[in-house]
């Protein structure tokens, strides 16, 4: 992991005022709503100083990262394990540059292992803590709730089934609105045509994901363009670095078709295509959102998937088929996402397959539920963050 400080902090004796939040984002789409949430507070107070962790789309919109998230996204029982001093480590040092600096409020963006144990300590010091995009307590490990209720101040939902998850705590958590929305509003006004001869295929945005996923995406584009030559495959990846590891990968994959590449240019893409095989997590979502039938995939280790089975309390992994109550995007999971059942579902959503039409209809009633004529979410929880709030004290 690299870690970025483009400048010191100010000593608190120095400091006139503490920052006025810190935007805390460990994962790739954390990092595209920290970016939205510090564009919308800036825009609102102008002299607002926002530092936090994050990737480059936050400092891009004016954040100034103490800790680069980058390589952060780790997933899996097993993987957070094997990490787990080098977390504690960096926990240590968050802790006590919190303490330092004091800020008046600190946003937490999902990412709830790291997160959880960060707002105890933040709790400690007395600093107010907003978490944006409610951990997954509906899905495991529901008892989370007293914890979030007793070291956070509000919790901001993304679903509307969100808040009453926490209806039983004493901590006021309420549904601000998805902010994909938003952002992915251009790209819903202005829709590219879609050309029915291509389809996407995207792995993910981390090394581990890539590892398990790309050679059998690759293989299920093999297969599906012996039967259908006229198909072409296109792999949009959001960083030079991903993209050099992933092109390494498909060498090792003897039987990959020929597939074109970009960098940082996803959305556009899933606005042309004509299906994909995506990842489980945020790409899912924004699919749904743009009008993209996908098929969601995901392998884990074998360790990390027993102990996820013993823990996850509900039937599917992707938040359309959990909002519309019906399977909107069919899931190939574990050790059934090989290259031949990926194929056999990709097939089933092309243009004239089994499933386009009912997977149209499905991304088109999620869209509703969520509500796409909204206002700016990231706005409203700008003016969360920005709610007037006790300074903090000069200790804890």
């Amino acid at each position: 992991m690299t870690q970025t400080t483009p400048s010191q902090p100010p000593s608190p004796q120095t400091s006139v005022l503490p920052p006025t939040a810190w935007i805390m984002a460990g994962e790739t789409s954390g990092d595209g709503y920290g970016a939205s949430l510090a564009q919308a507070i800036l825009a609102q107070d102008p002299q607002a100083r926002l530092r936090g962790m994050g990737g480059v789309r936050m400092r891009e919109a004016g954040v100034d990262t103490f800790v680069d998230s980058t390589e952060l996204g780790i997933i899996g029982f097993w993987e957070c394990l094997k990490h787990l001093f080098f977390f504690l480590k960096l926990l240590k040092r968050i802790t006590k540059l919190a303490a330092e600096e004091r800020p008046r409020t600190v946003v937490l963006i999902d990412y709830p292992g790291f997160h959880l144990m960060l707002a105890k300590r933040l709790h400690a010091l007395g600093i107010r803590v907003v978490w944006y995009v409610s951990p997954q307590v509906w899905a495991w490990r529901s008892g989370r709730v007293w914890k979030l209720a007793r070291y956070c101040d509000r919790m901001l939902c993304i679903f509307p089934f969100e808040p009453a998850c926490y209806a039983k705590t004493s901590l006021r958590a309420e549904f601000v609105g998805h902010p994909l929305f938003h952002i992915l509003a251009p790209y819903r006004k202005n829709p590219a045509q879609r050309d029915p001869n291509l389809v996407l295929l995207l792995p993910g945005s981390r090394r581990q994901e890539l590892q398990r996923l790309l050679p059998p995406f690759l293989q299920a584009a093999a297969k599906l363009h012996r039967s259908h030559p006229h198909l072409h495959f296109h792999i949009p990846l959001p960083r030079k670095a991903i993209l050099d590891y992933a092109q390494e990968l498909a060498r090792l994959v003897p039987e990959a078709p020929e597939v074109t590449w970009s960098v940082g240019d996803t959305r556009e893409w899933m606005t042309r295509a004509s299906a994909a095989i995506a990842a489980s997590g945020t790409v899912t979502v924004e699919a749904a959102m743009l009008g993209l039938p996908v098929v969601v995939a995901y392998r884990i280790s074998p360790f990390s998937w027993w102990m996820a089975s013993k823990l996850i309390q509900i039937s599917t992994i992707t938040i359309a088929n959990l909002v519309c109550e019906r399977t909107v995007f069919q899931e190939v999971l574990q050790s059934a996402c090989t290259g031949e059942n990926l194929c056999h579902a990709l097939e089933e959503i092309l243009p004239g397959g089994e499933r386009r039409q009912q997977t149209l209809e499905g991304m088109e009633e999620f869209t509703r539920r969520l509500g796409a004529a909204g206002e700016d979410v990231s706005l409203n929880v700008a003016r969360i963050v920005l709610e007037s709030s006790p300074a903090p004290s000069s200790h804890p």
